[in-house]
């Protein structure tokens, strides 16, 4: 029997890699991974009769031989399989020949026949660059390299990039320039158990990914200390040993502040700066000015508990900086994670065993996915797109000129902006995504994506972004396909085929390959088949960043993932990467001077409350999945407004009423939760929902200069009951 909804099932404690097999005799079902976040927890899938129209229907246990886990799984993973007999489950193309017409079934043939003309109409008309591909950080990797692979060749638009750009690229810019290699967690998940103390950054991981809370709770069984930095007093920051309740968009603040103690305490680990790292001195000029009393009326974090911040994890034997999309989702994302870098390299962290600094990547894919071709600026393998050397590298692979790659394009929100203008592209194809609900400043990328001459959507429900379109494919689910994705530790995973897909439904790759055909491709270039296309993008990234050339199905198959960078199939993996040096052409880490700088929108008389979004337990990026299971939305049924009591006091406002909150971009409504875990100049929206629910119509596009991440987690609004609304 399945256990309750509000249970994250036994967490037993895991070696630090699996013993034996994947699957064995004894083990029935199929051996796979959760379709959800990047801890990518592993369960098996057991057939367990059929259900409506004869769809099987399939239990879910979760595995003990995978570390990430160990047996866990939160609510969405018990669920998950629900899924698959989704009411209105795609399950045949729809197409509409005019904007003003409905969706209508086609055949197959018919839908690509269409969107392969239009395409070929519109970059007649317009250039190779009116042509757009937007991707997802929930793809496969087979996905994610095929789909890059199609825009650069069959399509020749540089327009692509993916909602991973919203999720992890302010970490990963600021660990590129650090450490010279970008891997969210360059550690096993498991090390965390072996910490004495953890600075955890902008996160919630009991309600994002409750699994991993086994590993910090190991740790503080052990005696070791959780400090939890978040202007909410999270599930998670309940649990901490001290909690630092931020004003938000002040992170960057902090992090100097924290550092600027360490140096006048002389609790640095000078040895290691020497041997290890360079720019220290530039770095320790740059924090002189942030003295702890100006750091904390910046930040609202009293100087004692900084200073107890930082005399914490100096002592600590081993240490962890971990930060999350709370400190990276700013328009100085980059510069607030290469603070609490800087922060982690004084204190001698990174490329030790136990200790270091990561980023907890948030996405099922979002490691692998940037790193093989679905960003505006990356080819497979983590290679430059701008690189002369990697540019011919791939080209030979995939058969090409160099000269015929196109160049970077715009970043995420850019291109979605761009839509429809008379510079920006007339069409879009999209894949795994649904930026009508995700995407900041909502409401004027749904008139955008409005305004193109055509959208192509894959697709498994009918999203908000599909219900847009002039095309859309119906793709198979998690279970019902096979493929690898990368976790947030950079360990290569596979989930596997359970059942067939519904009748008339199709993967991604057959999409693509149906769509490059039809533009004059060699089909033998765009194979289906998974294997063959995890192949080909082992080939392609051999010899860069994210080297997978060594990885095969088999070895991952027998040995429960394998760790990139791993350039031969005789090479053992590399869960460590910087344990004897890092990255960078001279091997040694990069301090970078970096300064605070107020949000982009801060409050005013007219906008006097700070908004920060994120995540509820029960439901899951845009909601378009988790909406459609009967238990997640007895869980989590409505988007809410968090207030404090003495701004709810101040405003008039009662539990369980209707608010409204306004931005400078919109409005959005949810119903009044009054708690003291809100600091009293802030309110917190879920981002899930959809309609006047969706609390992306408030957040501000402001970008960050380095990775272009959109500034999602501090924007002004003003806020107010509904009037003669009910609950």
């Amino acid at each position: 029997m399945k256990p309750p909804i509000s249970t994250i099932g036994p967490m037993p404690m895991a070696s630090p890699t699996p013993t034996g097999p994947v699957m064995t005799q004894t083990s029935p079902g199929t051996p796979t991974h959760c379709p959800y976040c990047a801890l990518q927890c592993g369960m098996r899938l057991t057939a367990a009769g059929t259900g409506a129209g004869g769809r099987p229907v399939l239990t879910v246990t979760p595995r003990t031989d995978v570390p990430a886990n160990g047996g866990g799984l939160c609510q969405k993973g018990w669920t998950a399989a629900e899924l698959l007999t989704a009411p209105d489950r795609l399950t045949t193309p729809l197409l509409r020949e005019r904007r003003d017409a409905p969706l209508r079934p086609a055949e197959w043939d018919e839908a690509l026949d269409f969107a392969a003309a239009r395409i070929r109409r519109i970059q007649a008309e317009h250039g190779a660059d009116a042509v757009a591909v937007f991707g997802g950080g929930g793809l496969t990797n087979e996905k994610a390299y095929l789909l890059g692979k199609f825009a650069r060749v069959a399509l020749r638009t540089g327009q692509i990039d993916y909602n991973g750009r919203f999720c992890m690229s302010s970490a990963a810019a600021a660990a590129n320039r650090a450490f010279g290699l970008d891997r969210g967690l360059p550690f096993p998940v498991t090390d965390v158990a072996r910490a004495d103390a953890i600075l955890l950054v902008g996160g919630n991981l009991a309600e994002t990914m409750p699994p991993f809370v086994r590993h910090l709770a190991a740790m503080r069984r052990a005696g070791g200390r959780l400090i939890v930095v978040d202007p909410r007093r999270t599930p998670t920051a309940a649990q901490a040993d001290l909690h630092l309740q931020i004003t938000p968009g002040t992170d960057l603040a902090l992090a100097l502040g924290l550092l600027h103690i360490a140096i006048a305490e002389d609790l640095i680990d000078t040895e290691y700066i020497e041997r290890r790292t360079t720019g220290f001195a530039a770095v320790r000029a740059s924090v002189s000015a942030w003295w702890p009393e100006r750091a904390e009326r910046v930040t609202g974090i009293p100087v004692a508990r900084m200073r107890e911040t930082v005399r914490t994890l100096a002592a600590a034997r081993n240490a962890m900086i971990l930060t999350a999309r709370g400190a990276e989702q700013h328009a100085k994302g980059t510069d607030t994670a290469t603070a609490f870098i800087n922060l982690a390299l004084a204190l001698g962290l990174p490329g030790r065993p136990g200790s270091g600094y990561g980023c907890v990547t948030g996405q099922g894919n979002g490691q692998g996915g940037r790193e093989h071709g679905q960003k505006a600026d990356q080819l497979p393998g983590y290679r430059r797109l701008g690189d002369p050397a990697a540019r011919a590298h791939v080209a030979r692979v995939w058969g090409i000129d160099p000269d015929d790659l196109p160049g970077p394009g715009r970043s995420a929100y850019e291109l979605l902006e761009a839509l429809g203008t008379p510079q920006g592209p007339r069409a879009m194809l999209l894949f795994g995504s649904n930026p009508v609900v995700s995407a900041p400043r909502a409401g004027l990328v749904a008139d955008r994506i409005a305004a193109l001459d055509l959208l192509v959507v894959t697709d498994l429900v009918p999203s908000e972004t599909a219900a847009l379109a002039d095309v859309v494919f119906p793709a198979t689910q998690w279970a019902e396909e096979t493929g690898t994705l990368t976790n947030l530790e950079g360990r290569v995973l596979l989930r596997r085929r359970a059942v067939p897909p519904p009748l008339g439904v199709r993967g991604d790759l057959a999409v693509i390959s149906g769509l490059a055909r039809r533009l004059g491709q060699d089909p033998a270039a765009f194979p289906e088949d998974p294997r063959a296309v995890f192949d080909e993008l082992r080939r392609a990234s051999a010899g860069g960043p994210a080297d997978y050339s060594g990885i095969t199905y088999e070895r991952i198959e027998a040995e429960g993932g394998v760790f990139w960078p791993c350039p031969s199939e005789d090479h053992p993996g590399t869960p460590r990467p910087f344990l004897d040096r890092f990255a960078t052409p001279d091997g040694r880490a990069r301090f970078v001077p970096v300064d605070h700088r107020a949000p982009a929108e801060d409050i005013d008389e007219r906008y006097p409350v700070y908004l920060t979004t994120g995540r509820v337990l029960a439901q899951y990026q845009s909601g378009a999945q988790t909406r459609r299971i009967a238990a997640l939305n007895e869980a989590a049924p409505e988007a809410y407004v968090e207030i404090h009591p003495d701004l709810a006091e101040r405003l008039g406002i009662a539990p369980g009423e209707r608010v409204r909150v306004t931005s400078r971009r919109g409005t959005a409504e949810g119903v009044a939760r009054i708690s003291t875990a809100i600091r009293s100049d802030t309110v917190f929206m879920p981002f899930h929902w959809t309609g006047d629910a969706r609390a992306n119509l408030l957040t501000n596009p402001a970008l960050d200069p380095t990775s272009r991440m959109p500034e999602f987690k501090v924007c002004a609004v003003r806020v107010e009951r509904v009037p003669g609304a009910a609950a």
